[in-house]
This record gives C-alpha cells, sequence and structure tokens, in this order.
C-alpha cells in the first residue's frame, strides 16, 4: 500500500513539473495559441491592436527625415551611419512564452533605435559573468589600451575634433578617470569628450549654449542624463575589453542560444573603425540618434523580451546571469525610472500607471518597445507608436487578460 501511495505521489510531481513546465520557442517555430485557450478576452486583444494602429507615430516613415524633424537643431547633428524607413505599425503579444496575437508585418527588419542599448548592457553584463570585467565599480580606464583608430579623426576630450591623430584615449580625463561601469551603465557618469565626431554636450544640449564645453561636471553617479555619445563611449570600452565587435559577441552569446532568426544587424558610424589585434572593427553605435544601431524584426525582439522576462534563463541554460538582470531592474536615486541601460521601470506606476510596477521595458525612439511583466507572464512588442499612448494601449490589453 505504501508502495502504491508513493507511486500515486511521484506520479503527481511528475505531472504538476510538466503542466508548469515554461515554454520556449524553438529556433525554427514559434507556437501560436489563441487568446481563447487562455480565457483572454479575444476582443479586447483586437479592440487594443486596433488601438496601437490608430496610434501609429505621426513622424514620416523616411527615417532620414524623421531624425531630422526630431534632431535637426542639436549641434553636429547629422547622421553618420545607416539609416532605412519603416513600415507600419506592428507588433506581437506573447502570453506564457506563446503567440496569441500579432499585427502588421512582425517579420519586416527595422531600427529599434535605443533598444540597442539593452543590448550593449548586455554584453558588458556577459564580460562581467565571464569575468572579463572583474567589478563594476572599477574605474573603466583600468581596462582600456591605447585605442587606434583608423581614420585619425580627433575624437577624445581635449583635442581639436579636427585633429590627426593615431590613439584615442576616452577615459583620461580627470574626471573621465572617475567613471566605472556602473556610471556609464546608469547614464549617470557625466562623460566629457568627443566620439567619432560628436560631442558629449551636443546630444540633447541645454538651453544655454554658453555653457555646453565651459559648466563643472556633476559628479559620476549623481546626475542621469540620457546621452547617446556616452553611450558609445561604453559601447568603445566593452569592444576593448571583448577584443572583437560586440554584433560578434551578441549573436554567439545570446541571440544564437535563443533561436533568433539571422536577419538583425548592428550597425555603427561610418567613421568608428578602430584597430584590435591587427584588425579593423567597428565599435557600433548604442542607437539611432546619428544613424546606425540595431535593426531588427519583432520576433527577434520578443526572443529577447522573454529571456529577460525568464531573468536571462533560456530553456534550462542559463545565458545571462540573473544576478546581472536583478541589477538591470535596479534604480538608482538619480533616476528611480532607470536600472541599467535600457531597461525603463515603471517604479510606482510612474511610466505607465496601468500597468504593474515592477513591469519594464526596453524602450527605444519611434516608439519602439519591448514590454516585460512578470506578474502576468507576458511579454509585448509593440513598434511605432505615439509613446504616450504606450499606456492606453496596455490598459486595453491588461484588462483582456483572466483575473487572479
Amino acid at each position: 500500500m505504501r508502495k502504491l501511495l508513493l507511486g500515486i505521489f511521484l506520479f503527481e510531481i511528475m505531472v504538476s513539473n510538466a503542466q508548469t513546465k515554461l515554454y520556449f520557442p524553438s529556433q525554427n517555430n514559434w507556437e501560436t495559441k489563441s487568446a481563447i485557450s487562455f480565457n483572454i478576452d479575444s476582443n479586447k486583444i483586437n479592440e487594443a491592436i486596433s488601438f496601437a494602429k490608430e496610434n501609429e507615430t505621426k513622424l514620416p516613415k523616411n527615417l532620414w527625415l524623421s531624425q531630422a524633424m526630431q534632431y535637426g537643431k542639436e549641434p553636429f547633428s547629422d547622421p553618420i551611419g545607416p539609416m532605412a524607413s519603416r513600415g507600419p505599425a506592428a507588433g506581437l503579444i506573447i502570453y506564457k512564452g506563446y503567440v496569441i496575437a500579432s499585427w502588421g508585418n512582425p517579420n519586416s527588419v527595422e531600427s529599434v533605435n535605443s533598444v540597442t542599448k539593452s543590448m550593449v548592457s548586455t554584453v558588458v553584463g556577459l564580460a562581467v559573468d565571464k569575468g572579463l570585467i572583474k567589478n563594476i565599480q572599477d574605474p573603466v580606464y583600468t581596462y582600456l589600451p591605447p585605442i587606434q583608430v583608423v581614420n585619425g579623426e580627433g575624437v577624445t576630450a581635449d583635442q581639436n575634433p579636427i585633429a590627426k591623430i593615431s590613439f584615442i584615449y576616452p577615459f583620461e580625463t580627470a574626471h573621465n578617470r572617475k567613471i566605472n561601469w556602473d556610471h556609464l551603465l546608469r547614464q549617470t557618469s557625466d562623460w566629457e569628450g568627443v566620439l567619432w565626431g560628436k560631442p558629449d554636450w551636443a546630444d540633447r544640449p541645454s538651453d544655454k549654449p554658453d555653457e555646453w564645453t565651459t559648466r563643472k561636471r556633476f559628479e559620476p553617479g549623481t546626475v542621469y542624463k540620457y546621452n547617446d555619445t556616452r553611450v558609445n563611449a561604453l559601447a568603445l570600452a566593452a569592444t576593448t575589453i571583448w577584443r572583437k565587435p560586440l554584433p560578434q559577441v551578441l549573436r554567439e552569446e545570446v541571440m544564437n542560444p535563443i533561436g533568433a532568426s539571422n536577419t538583425w544587424a548592428w550597425t555603427g558610424y561610418n567613421n568608428a573603425w578602430i584597430v584590435l589585434d591587427g584588425k579593423m572593427i567597428q565599435s557600433v553605435s548604442g542607437g539611432g540618434h546619428f544613424g546606425g544601431g540595431l535593426y531588427m524584426n519583432a520576433y527577434d525582439m520578443a526572443r529577447f523580451g522573454l529571456l529577460t522576462l525568464r531573468k536571462g534563463n533560456w530553456n534550462g541554460k542559463q545565458i545571462i546571469s540573473e544576478d546581472w538582470i536583478n541589477k538591470s531592474r535596479t534604480p538608482t536615486q538619480a533616476n528611480t525610472g532607470y536600472g541599467f541601460m535600457n531597461y525603463f521601470l515603471n517604479t510606482d506606476k510612474k511610466m505607465y500607471p496601468s500597468a504593474p510596477a515592477s513591469s519594464f521595458t526596453h524602450v527605444g525612439n519611434g516608439t519602439n518597445a519591448i514590454y516585460v511583466d512578470t506578474e502576468n507572464d507576458l511579454v509585448v512588442v509593440v513598434r511605432w507608436i505615439e509613446d504616450k499612448q504606450i499606456d492606453g494601449f496596455l490598459k486595453i490589453l491588461l484588462s483582456a487578460l483572466p483575473t487572479k
């Protein structure tokens, strides 16, 4: 009798484990299930999709023109990296790992803009996991070699922007030597300098031009400022740590293991070439502000979102350490709504009042967003929607889910 009861007990455990096993899409197939099969209101899902389509961004599909309209008044704002026109609004809804809805053309490979920054922080995290970076509190300059530039254009903090040089030392000013990896990851470094022809002060400049080059620098870690030039400084530093192109790192360490397609591309600026170990390598950009950045379809975006939802684990394999994902979702006093780039946090429901406070989003201009909701086991990719309308979209979508 005891053996029989033990057998029944073990069987129930096996059934329970089978029922709770998380689903992950295979490389060549992402299973689709109907919303109704999860007791989700399909009418509400359709309403949310219609809302996303109706609130497509008003900016032109021609991204050269769109970029000029948004940033044309900034000094040195001309694009120096590749750009491409976009398609119409598109997206995916992933529930418990399964595709339950899509709209537009989710297979279209288009710019994700600053979602790219989440890839920058990811490859830095992988460097920490592998011991290439011992501690993110270490000053960045202590890790870097002299960086040989291919074109010889001046890109350092204290040199003439048109000077011809052989090496750059982007963290060798008195201020920049204080900057550690954590400061760069959280956009609180106040890094000073000119990189790839783009001064730090030219990106989203203040309304006081006379202070652009003369103001006193903020102590690293004290003030948050969203700034692509500083993100690119982190990407350059990470490239020297890995000693190979960051797209190669991302492909080998993350995107291939999670079964992503081979259609995505991570690009840099036309002048952002360095020499490492005798090889020419492009230092890629962390967004599309000046062109370049990541081009990806919605399915590959959703795979990355699912990876972060599952705390870096993909079907039993830890791709990114759970500790790194947790740190990425931890805010600072400088900005309680931001973790590591580009994890926008919904702290106190300030970003999206209709969503759980624990949710987070990888966000890029456009707006491109990968919404990650651990409470509802939900990943949503929504592309080319007016930023102010995302909460309205989420409000409808979340109302469709079954009550707990």
